[in-house]
Parts: structure tokens; C-alpha cells; sequence
């Protein structure tokens, strides 16, 4: 199975997904513009879902969001609703239409650098694409790095998204942010409770 690098200037792919790709030593079959053409020209589940995810960098999100998302798609972004992560991370939780897809890759830029994303594998069956690999961000606030495996399931009908769902590791995302502090927790009702983090 091909491996794909993205590397961006800023989120998912400043380039979720910026501009230079490759594939482990070889050169893609297509450029982000041709993934593009064919998406709109096929209407294929994949081919959608690749010429998106090669459009992710803030400067070209709205485009491709306008061009191959529903106006009534859901975006699931790491969870359906969780309102204390989402104080730390504001596009976590369900939102509907392109403005949610735009709205969180912009943001992600704005609040990480991405240091490397790489697809390894990605599949389609009728209307459903699954999308599987990982990442290194550095979050700009405060400097710390993660490593996360993501998961993506997408459907598409009638060449538009309707439906996106991106899975990280939010223990790891949202660590990336702290700055001090410990939590105090008790997992196994045998034993004590003791202290994580840094």
C-alpha cells in the first residue's frame, strides 16, 4: 500500500492536506488541480474525498468546500458534542454545511503547525471512503508536539460529501495545549487514585 506525505505550511494540511505530497519516492498520479478536475468530472466517492483532502490549506478550503461539500453535510470533528473540549478545541463536535468543514481546518492551521501527515491506506465502497493514517502537529501556543493515528469515514452522493468524520487521539490533540496543571484520577475501583500529566 502507497503511502502519501502532506506536508503544509499551516493545517490538515495547510497545503487535514497543503500542497506538496508524495508518495514514498514516487510521483503521484495526479496533482492536487488534476485530483480536482477528476472529482468534479467523475463524481467518484474517492476521487472526491482525495481532491478535498488536497485542498484543506486555508487558502483553498473554502473553494473545495463550496465545490464538493453538501449544503447540508455533517461534519463530526473528534466527537458528536463535547462542550469541554470543545473550549479547548472549537471546531470538536457535529456541524452542518461547508462553513464547519471551512471553519475547522482554518482553524486547525491557526492553532498547530503540521509537521507531517501521511495517508497510508484509503478505501471506498459504494458511497462510504475510509481514510486511515497519521500526523505530527506542534501546537503555536505553547510548543509541544504529538504524534496521533487518524480515521476518517466519509460518505458522498451525487459528487458532494455528505458526511465527514475525523477521529484523533484528544488526549494527545488537546495535551498539546497544556501548559501546567495535573489531573487527579481513579480508574481501577481497587486501587487509589494518582496523579497524570506533566
Amino acid at each position: 500500500m502507497k503511502t502519501i506525505s502532506m506536508r503544509y505550511g499551516r493545517h490538515l494540511v495547510a497545503g487535514l492536506l497543503l500542497g506538496a505530497m508524495a508518495v514514498s519516492g514516487q510521483a503521484l498520479a495526479q496533482t492536487p488541480e488534476q485530483e480536482m478536475a477528476t472529482a468534479l468530472k467523475t463524481g467518484e466517492p474517492l476521487d472526491v474525498i482525495n481532491a478535498f483532502l488536497s485542498h484543506t490549506a486555508p487558502a483553498q478550503v473554502t473553494e473545495a468546500s463550496q465545490k464538493l461539500v453538501a449544503s447540508d453535510a455533517i461534519y463530526v470533528s473528534l466527537n458528536f458534542d463535547n462542550p469541554e473540549l470543545k473550549q479547548i478545541e472549537p471546531w470538536a463536535g457535529t456541524s452542518k454545511g461547508p462553513e464547519g468543514f471551512i471553519s475547522t481546518f482554518v482553524r486547525v492551521a491557526q492553532y498547530w503547525d503540521i509537521l507531517d501527515f501521511k495517508v497510508s491506506d484509503k478505501f471506498a465502497s459504494g458511497e462510504n471512503v475510509a481514510v486511515f493514517g497519521r500526523f505530527t502537529y506542534r501546537s503555536k501556543a505553547v510548543g509541544n508536539t504529538f504524534t496521533s493515528p487518524f480515521a476518517i469515514l466519509a460518505k458522498v452522493n451525487n459528487g458532494k460529501i455528505t458526511y465527514f468524520q475525523f477521529m484523533e487521539d484528544t488526549y494527545a490533540s488537546a495535551g498539546s495545549f497544556r501548559s501546567s496543571g495535573k489531573w487527579l484520577v481513579k480508574t481501577d475501583p481497587a486501587k487509589g487514585a494518582y496523579q497524570v500529566g506533566k
